[in-house]
């Protein structure tokens, strides 16, 4: 199974900011140099993340976005969930029209109950279980929030 580009910028940007230090303000930039990822889509998902109660963001000249509460318990298997969209892991729809084999198909109701596993196993894994420190220091310290020891 495979997730999607913007899935994964939400699941990057809430283990950045679940690996910075409590309370610690970080702007959109900052996450987007952090993960790798280009300003505008950084930008997408922290609006999203936001609308979602996984981060809070503070406005002003010194302001930015933290990892809110419900963000440090929510599970990945929850935030997939939430962030997928598609109703069917195919399509069953060609430029001709439906597929001749669409009605009753058993490959949608069997793709729909895998996909559910797969979540249900990310079920069990909170995301700000994710980073561990070895992994996350050198993105601080090339962000400058962090000294290097």
């Amino acid at each position: 199974m495979r997730i999607n580009a913007f899935s994964d910028v939400c699941l990057r940007a809430l283990m950045l900011l679940s690996a910075a230090p409590d309370g610690e303000l970080m702007t959109t930039q900052a996450i987007a140099d952090g993960v790798g990822t280009p300003y505008n889509h950084v930008s997408k998902a922290v609006l999203k993340l936001r609308g979602l109660g996984l981060i809070e963001a503070v406005r002003g000249r010194s302001g930015g976005v933290r990892i809110s509460p419900a963000g440090r318990a929510v599970t990945v298997g929850s935030v997939l969930r939430t962030l997928d969209a598609r109703e069917d892991l195919v399509d069953c729809e060609s430029p001709n029209g439906d597929c001749p084999m669409n009605n009753n198909c058993g490959l949608r109701g069997a793709l729909r109950r895998a996909r559910e596993a797969f979540y249900r196993e990310l079920d069990t894994v909170v995301v700000s279980s994710l980073p561990h420190e070895s992994q996350m220091e050198p993105v601080f310290v090339t962000l400058l929030t962090r000294r290097p020891a």
